[in-house]
Order: C-alpha cells, then structure tokens, then sequence
C-alpha cells in the first residue's frame, strides 16, 4: 500500500532523496525539470541530476538520470545545482561539478540533444573557486543575458564570514571571464533581508519591468549549518566599466513556509516560472527511512511583481488537475489523498486523528485563498503570498474543514 504522505501528483521518484530543482528550461515545445536525486536513499549525498518532462506542466515522464557522479573525476562527490543554456542550439548543463568536498567545487559542463535525455559530462572544469580572502565556498551557477551579453552569477561566502554573489562573463561558455562580484552584503537593503554566510542558489531575471534576484539563505549557527529560508531583493542591473552590479531598492521573503528551499525560476513566453524543494518537517529520521522518500518539488508557481513585491499563484495549468467537487460537512472527513481549496472566507484546514489534531492550516492574507494538498505537501496561496509546509497523515490520519458552507469550495486532484 502507497505511503499516504506521498504527493503522487508532484515531481518526486517512488524512492530516494530529492532536493534542489535544476536545469528547468522549455525545449521544442517541452518542459524539463531536472533535480538533485539520490536513488540509492532517502538521505542526501551520491547527488545525481534526476529529470522529468511534460508538455502541459500536469502529467510528468520520468527519465534515467541525466548527470551521475563519476568517482575520481571533477563530480565524483555530486552533480550539484545548476541551469540549463541554449548554446547555439544545443542543450548545456551548467552544474556545480564536487569533486571531494563543497570548498572544493567547481562549474562543469554537459551536453545533450533535443530530447535533453542523454548528456556528455566535461572532463575538467570551466572554473574552479577564486583565489579570493573573501570566498571559501562557491556554487550553483545561473546564466543569464543582459544587453545581448551573456553572464552568469554564482552564490559564494565564508563558512563564517559573509556572503557575496559571483560575477562572470560567458559568452563563451568554455571561457569564462571573472568580473569581481555583482553584490556583496555591504549593500544595507540586500544586507537587511538577505543575512547569510553563503548566498545560494541565485537567481536572476527580469520581471514586470524589475531585476529579481532570488537568494536561498546558507547560516552557520552555533556550529551548525542553517537553511534559513528564500528571499528576493527587487532593482536594477547597473553596468561598470568590468562588468554588473546589482542595485537593491526593496525584498522580502520569498514564501513564508517552513518547508520551502532553493528555487529555481524559468522564463516561459511572456511569465516567469517558479519550482522549489520542499523538504521534509515533520518526520524523524527512522520514519524517513521507512517511508524510502525524502524530499518534492512543488506545483509550478507563476511569478509577478505587483506593487513593489514579488507574488505567486499556482500555474494556471493547475486547473487541469481539478476533478469533481467535494461535498463536506464540518466533522466529516474527506476521503481523498489530493485536494484544493478554494476559500472566499475564513477557513481552516485540520489534519486530525482519534487521540487529537496533528497539523492546521489557516490562510491569514487576503481572501480569496487557495490550498492544494497532495499528500504530506500543503501549498496555500493568498493575497500573492505562498506557504509551503508538510504534514503526515497516516492511515488513522483523516482532513477536516472548518469554514461556512458558501465560502468554500473543494475539489478533487487528480
């Protein structure tokens, strides 16, 4: 019997670990989610370029994995974050390539063809770390263009010290040109809402007018190592005579859940794209390692900027997946693994069993408010804001709904 917990309707393999979303890109037509994929475990390390595709962004086809650590060579250790390039018409993994240990990393390549399934890793790397005082980790490579000129920024820091973004120029994707940093916390806005020892996971795009710079947050608190969340800083790319710099004018936090970490943004025609990973919150290490699992991506969420801050609602491909409505009824349970909420007043989501209540979920912005649940992942949208949190029903386990019988609207997912 499937694990109940398991979000059957999101990116995730039956087994092993998966965390950050890599590589998203649009290729003749088809979506590509790539993703860092243990398949031996539900623990994170042998890190692997898992990969999905789809053509409506609702039912995905999961492919054999697209990178794989080679023992002895520039990724023996894990192919790590990275995107995918169109260079001159051919498909390139730009990737964080370990080879031993993370202060070690380097930026490989890979290529593929249209089908984005098979992929020739490089034998050496384009770059390796600076020879900088201020850098001792650099990772998760973004490319992107500016004034016909292509860039890529990469997350850098001090395990403890502090954290900068690094600048490159790579036109030539082989070449590639150090042009110093493009921000560093000695700006107070991005030093106010982004504080960190490592920036990870950057990325950059241009939205409604606006440069947004997504950062994933890496700390070190008392000796250990903190993923404290994503926040976006909003402003503008000002050109300097060896390179980019990026101006902040305002950020905040990107959503405002427990379970949500390292995204990764596609432009898509005419709106930008969003994926994250959720992580697991709420089960110890001995349930994970029953359960074989670990780790999902969320639905596709669409970006914008609305009066000064970056919002997000599911994709409206989404829709799709809606079945037929639900009746409930307060204390009566819903029989669905999968579900959507559609609240034009209060409401409150409770995850319960016999001997009490195990999660509640209670949208607090501006009505109307959407939760999707798939599983043990809860995706709530209101007011453009996003909270992504996990909680684990069981088979003794069942959802309940407390709002007035007009204010809302159940579906079911499928």
């Amino acid at each position: 019997m499937r694990d109940p917990a398991f979000p059957a309707l999101h990116i995730r393999p039956e087994r092993g670990w998966l965390n950050d979303p890599n590589g998203i890109c649009r290729w003749n037509g088809v979506y590509h989610v790539f993703f860092q994929y243990n398949p031996a475990s539900p623990l994170h390390g042998n890190v692997h370029w898992g990969h999905a595709s789809s053509t409506d962004l609702v039912r995905w086809q999961e492919h054999p994995v697209a990178l794989v650590p080679r023992p002895g060579r520039i990724d023996g250790a894990g192919c790590w974050s990275g995107c995918i390039v169109d260079d001159g018409g051919v498909p390139t993994a730009v990737y964080t390539a370990n080879p031993e240990h993370a202060w070690q990393a380097s930026v490989g390549l890979a290529r593929s063809d249209a089908s984005l399934v098979l992929w020739t890793q490089s034998e050496s790397p384009v770059i390796g770390i600076p020879d900088r005082a201020d850098v001792d980790e650099v990772r998760d490579p973004f490319v992107f263009t500016f004034a016909d000129r292509r860039y890529a920024v990469q997350g850098a820091g001090q395990r403890e010290g502090r954290p900068q973004l690094l600048l490159y120029g790579c036109d030539d994707l082989e070449r590639w040109v150090d042009l110093g940093s493009l921000l560093t916390d000695d700006d107070p806005i991005a030093a106010d809402v982004a504080p960190a020892n490592i920036w990870e996971c950057p990325n950059l795009v241009f939205l409604d007018g606006v440069w947004v710079l997504v950062l994933s947050l890496w700390r070190r608190v008392e000796g250990a190592t903190l993923l404290d969340g994503v926040r976006y800083l909003l402003g503008d790319l000002v050109p300097r005579s060896d390179g980019l710099q990026f101006k902040p004018t305002a950020g905040g936090v990107l959503d405002d859940g427990p379970a949500f970490y390292a995204p990764q943004l596609m432009a898509d025609g005419g709106r930008t794209l969003l994926w994250g990973w959720a992580w697991e919150t709420g089960r110890t290490a001995a349930e994970i390692e029953a359960a074989g699992w670990a780790g999902v991506l969320t639905f596709p969420r669409e970006m914008s900027v609305r009066n000064g801050r970056l919002c997000s609602r599911p994709a409206g491909e989404l829709t799709a997946l809606r079945r037929e409505t639900l009746d409930w009824a307060l204390g009566v349970p819903l029989d669905t693994p999968a579900f959507e909420i559609v609240a034009r007043g209060p409401v409150t989501l409770r995850l319960a069993r016999a001997n009490g209540e195990v999660a509640r979920v209670e949208p607090s912005g501006t009505l109307p408010a959407s939760i999707l649940v798939d599983g043990s992942l809860i995706e709530t949208f209101d007011d453009g804001r996003s909270t992504t949190t996990r909680a684990y029903p069981d088979h003794d386990h069942h959802w309940l709904i407390e709002a007035a019988a007009d204010d809302v609207v159940v579906y079911r997912l499928g």
